[in-house]
């Protein structure tokens, strides 16, 4: 039975389960919830994550949630070849540098969308929260830097886990206008990650979705799309001058949180 991955093509954490399972040569396929970002339930993808987050994953009679465990099972059942290292300290070196990612970078391409596409602040507002980001971004490029220190990829001969875990979110960035210098060492690791197929439909995927994205910000003001405020983006939001946004989007109910589990 092929696996089914519950997904939406701009999710940098759908994007790294499928460049996994590219990377690995298995087959799956792919569905967006039912109007995903709505409220409305789809209660096949519900089942498979009650949080109502992509991804979510369907391999027969299993269903997994959360990109990193995700990719746990994908590496469990699919050994070869093989995305995390061998080396103890490489394979926590790895997840060190995912987890810097989901959970810091993240917030930084998913805020700029809330300015930028949803129309959230603007003004002098906007520009302040944008030089958050800006300078946020360049410290996490300086530190990625020195986790690469001139390998080919982040642990060490072959791409792998670490690397999959950041290109989705330097390509998101560099569609901001806020990407790492093309010249720089960080910059042709990109270059190099990107020259490989399986980032490549990803990155296709995603270029595809943003051309079909029309009046979203009149979506949110209308309360037909809610954007969900996670743990990390609350937090980012607030610490990046954006306080009020958070604030007028609970006046309003046009944001939404992950789900309760019942």
């Amino acid at each position: 039975m092929t696996p089914i991955v519950y997904e939406h093509p701009l999710s940098p954490y759908a994007q790294k389960v499928k460049i996994a399972l590219d990377e690995k040569a298995v087959s799956y396929e792919t569905k967006m919830p039912v109007a995903i970002g709505s409220g409305q339930p789809d209660h096949a993808f519900l089942k498979a994550n009650p949080r109502g987050e992509v991804p979510a994953l369907i391999d027969g009679e299993t269903t997994v949630f959360d990109s990193t465990i995700i990719l746990e099972y994908i590496e469990d059942k699919w050994p070869e070849p093989a995305l995390l290292p061998r080396e103890p300290a490489l394979r926590a070196k790895a997840r060190m540098i995912e987890e810097v990612m989901d959970s810091h970078f993240e917030p930084i391409n998913w805020g700029l969308g809330e300015l930028r596409w949803f129309k959230r602040a603007e003004g002098e507002r906007a520009r302040t929260i944008e030089a958050h980001a800006s300078a946020q971004a360049r410290g996490i490029y300086s530190w990625l830097t020195r986790q690469l220190d001139r390998a080919d990829w982040f642990c060490g001969a072959k791409f792998g886990w670490a690397d999959l875990s950041v290109v989705p979110y330097l390509n998101g960035a560099r569609g901001n206008g806020i990407g790492p210098d093309e010249s720089s060492l960080l910059g042709q690791w990109q270059k190099r990650a990107n020259a490989r197929p399986s980032v490549q439909k990803a990155a296709k995927a995603a270029a595809d979705s943003i051309r079909a994205m029309s009046d979203v910000a009149g979506a949110v003001q209308s309360g037909l799309f809610k954007r969900e405020y996670r743990d990390h983006r609350v937090e980012w939001m607030i610490r990046s001058g954006g306080i009020e946004v958070v604030l007028e989007g609970l006046r309003k109910n046009n944001i939404r949180f992950s789900n309760e589990l019942s």
